[in-house]
C-alpha cells in the first residue's frame, strides 16, 4: 500500500517529538537519579504555558477514562499541592523530585531546608519564567536580583510606611462598612469573591494613588466596554483574569487583527492601566516640581525615588543608582496592584468562608472587636491605637493564609548544582531544578501542627500572660498573637528570608481592618438548601471550601458564587 509524502511530515514529527520527550526525560532522570532521593516521572513539564491552559481539563478527562487515577492525575496539574496537602510527603519523604521532560521539580516538606533556601538567595534564585508575568510593565521587587532587587527592596520597603498603612485601615474600614451595608440589605448573597475584590481594588487605590470610591456590589457595577471609558479596576482585573496569553504572546503582540476578541481586549486593558499609571506618575512629578503638599502614598513615594534617579543623571556620570526610572515605577505599581488586590481579596473572600462555617469563631472575634471599640465608631479608629490589640483578628488571617495560601514562591538552582541539608544528610541538587517549597504540606504537616492540622482553628496563634496575685480577681489572663519565628519556621505563608513579601503588615491590615467592618455588629451564616438544617448547611459550604478551591492564577475558591451566604444584625 503506497502512502502519500505528505503524511510521512505530521508522522516523521510526532515521532521526533516523542523522541525528544523520551531523551529529555531520561536526562533529567539521570541527573535526578544522583541525588537519592524520591522520584515522581510526569509527561508533562508543569510549568509549559500550554499546559497551564488545560492540565485540569486534561487530568479530570484521564480521570474519568479506563485509565483512571495514577501519578499523572494525582500530580501533573496545577493546585495538585492543595487537594492532597502533606500526605505525598508523609508516603515518600520531605523532599521529592518531579522529573519531567523540560525541568526537574524539587517539592519540598522541611522547614529547616526551606528556611536555608530563602536565606542563601545568592545560591537560590527566583526562576526567569516564574517572574515574566510581573514584568510586564517593568522591572519591580518581584523580578529583579543581586543589587537591582537591594534598590527596590530599600526604596519599596520604605514607601510602605506606617502612614500608608493607616490610610489602609482607614479605606478598609471604609469599604468593609458598605460592604455589610450591601450584603444586609439582601436575603441572601453569592458575590462574596466578587465583592472581596472590589474592596481590595479600592483599599488598593487609595494606598496606593490615594484616590478613594465608595463601595459599589457586584449587581450595581456597570460594565464599560470601551477604552475611554474601562477603568483602571476593569483594566486590572482584566490582565489578572488572562495573564496567561499575555506571558506567553507579549502586550504589543495581543493587539494583531487575526488574534481573538478577547486578546485584544486584553491588549486594550493593558494600554488602559498603562495610561492610569501615567497620569498618576506624571501628576505627582509636576506636583512635587511646584513644591505642592503631598499625601503620602505609595505613588508618590515611588515618583519621589525617580527624581532621586533623574537627579543624579542630570549632575554626575557612571555614579550608582539611588532612585528608579519611569519604567520601574510603573513595573513596582502594578506587582503591588497584582499581590495586594488578587492575593488579599481571594484570601477575604475564603476567610469569610471559614467564619460561616464556625458561629463560635465569630462571636470570638466580635467579643474582641467590640471590647476594643468601646465607646468608638469603626470609622473613627486609629490604625496605630486599635490594630496591635486585635490578635483574634490577626489569628483569623494567618490561619487563613495557612490553610489556604495564594501563591508559593518557587526557587531554582541555576546555573551551577547547590548542596542542601536534608535531615541528616547534604544531598547536591542538581543545575537548573526548579524547587518549590510544598507550603500546603509546610502548613499542614501533623509534624508541626499537630493532630488537627487539617483544622481552621485561629487559636492556634494566641497566646496568654497569665495573670498574678495581685490582678483583680475578674482578670483574665492577656491575650497575645504568636508571631512566627523568623528562621526554621513552617510558616511561610508571605514567603521567608531577605525576599519576604514587603506587602506583608499591608495585606493583614486590610483583612483585620475588613473583618472589623463586618462582624462588629453582624453575623454571618450559610444558607440552607432544602432538607438542610444549620449544621449540615455549614458542613456543606466546608466541603466546599476544601473541594473547590484552587489554582488559576493564584489560588482561589474556583466556584465562590456557590456559596449563598445570609448576613443579619447581631
Amino acid at each position: 500500500m503506497a502512502y502519500s509524502p505528505f503524511l510521512l511530515v505530521p508522522l516523521t514529527a510526532s515521532l521526533g517529538t516523542v523522541l525528544l520527550i523520551l531523551y529529555r526525560l531520561l536526562v533529567n532522570y539521570n541527573a535526578a537519579r544522583g541525588t537519592g532521593l524520591p522520584i515522581i516521572v510526569l509527561p508533562v513539564d508543569c510549568g509549559n504555558p500550554l499546559w497551564l491552559i488545560l492540565d485540569r481539563k486534561i487530568a479530570q478527562w484521564v480521570r474519568r477514562s479506563p485509565v483512571g487515577s495514577g501519578t499523572f492525575t494525582r500530580f501533573n496539574w496545577r493546585g495538585w499541592e492543595i487537594w492532597d496537602r502533606y500526605h505525598a510527603h508523609q508516603e515518600l519523604g520531605d523532599a521529592i523530585l518531579f522529573v519531567t521532560p523540560g525541568k526537574n521539580y524539587l517539592q519540598l516538606c522541611d522547614a529547616e531546608a526551606v528556611s536555608d533556601i530563602f536565606q542563601r538567595r545568592a545560591d537560590f534564585l527566583r526562576p526567569p519564567e516564574s517572574t515574566e508575568m510581573l514584568n510586564i510593565f517593568g522591572p519591580n521587587v518581584g523580578t529583579t536580583d543581586g543589587t537591582q532587587w537591594q534598590r527596590h527592596r530599600k526604596i519599596t520597603a520604605s514607601s510602605l510606611n506606617e502612614q500608608v498603612n493607616q490610610r489602609v485601615w482607614m479605606e478598609s474600614i471604609i469599604q468593609s462598612t458598605g460592604l455589610i451595608h450591601y450584603w444586609s440589605s439582601k436575603p441572601s448573597i453569592t458575590s462574596v469573591a466578587a465583592d472581596t475584590r472590589t474592596v481590595s481594588l479600592h483599599v488598593m487605590s487609595g494606598a496606593i494613588f490615594g484616590k478613594s470610591y465608595p463601595f459599589r456590589g457586584a449587581d450595581e457595577e456597570v460594565p464599560t466596554t470601551t477604552e475611554s471609558s474601562l477603568s483602571y479596576g476593569e483594566a486590572l482585573k482584566t490582565i489578572l483574569d488572562r495573564c496567561i496569553p499575555l506571558v506567553v504572546l507579549g502586550r504589543k503582540n495581543l493587539s494583531k487583527p487575526w488574534l481573538p476578541k478577547s486578546f485584544r481586549e486584553l491588549y486594550q486593558a493593558t494600554r488602559v492601566f498603562q495610561d492610569h499609571m501615567t497620569q498618576a506618575y506624571e501628576g505627582g512629578k509636576k506636583a512635587m516640581m511646584r513644591d505642592d503638599k503631598l499625601e503620602n502614598n505609595l505613588m508618590t513615594s515611588l515618583v519621589r525615588a525617580s527624581l532621586v534617579d533623574t537627579d543624579q543623571k542630570g549632575r554626575t556620570t557612571g555614579s550608582h543608582q539611588e532612585g528608579l526610572t519611569e519604567e520601574e515605577v510603573y513595573g513596582n505599581v502594578f506587582v503591588f496592584n497584582f499581590a495586594g488586590h488578587d492575593a488579599t481579596a481571594n484570601s477575604l473572600a475564603i476567610g469569610i468562608c471559614l467564619l460561616a462555617t464556625r458561629p463560635d469563631l465569630q462571636d470570638w472575634i466580635a467579643e474582641e472587636i467590640n471590647t476594643t471599640l468601646t465607646g468608638v465608631e469603626s470609622k473613627h479608629s486609629s490604625y496605630g491605637a486599635v490594630f496591635p490589640r486585635l490578635p483574634r483578628c490577626l489569628a483569623v488571617v494567618y490561619e487563613t493564609v495557612r490553610l489556604y495560601t495564594a501563591v508559593a514562591i518557587a526557587k531554582s538552582t541555576g546555573s551551577s548544582p547547590q548542596s542542601l541539608k536534608l535531615g541528616d544528610k547534604t544531598v547536591l541538587i542538581p543545575r537548573n531544578t526548579v524547587i518549590i517549597p510544598n507550603y500546603s504540606a509546610l502548613h499542614t504537616h501533623p509534624r508541626y501542627w499537630g493532630d488537627d492540622s487539617l483544622e481552621f482553628e485561629p487559636s492556634r496563634w494566641i497566646t496568654h500572660t497569665p495573670t498574678t496575685d495581685r490582678s483583680p480577681p475578674s482578670s483574665r489572663p492577656v491575650e497575645h498573637f504568636k508571631e512566627p519565628t523568623t528562621r526554621n519556621s513552617p510558616f511561610v505563608g508571605w514567603s521567608g528570608g531577605a525576599r519576604s513579601c514587603p506587602g506583608r503588615k499591608f495585606a493583614q491590615v486590610e483583612f483585620v481592618g475588613v473583618l472589623v467592618g463586618l462582624f462588629r455588629d453582624f453575623r454571618v451564616r450559610p444558607v440552607p438548601f432544602k432538607g438542610e438544617d444549620e449544621g449540615m448547611a455549614r458542613t456543606r459550604l466546608l466541603h466546599q471550601i476544601r473541594t473547590d478551591t484552587g489554582m488559576r492564577l493564584l489560588l482561589q475558591m474556583l466556584h465562590p458564587e456557590r456559596a449563598m451566604l445570609e448576613w443579619k444584625k447581631r
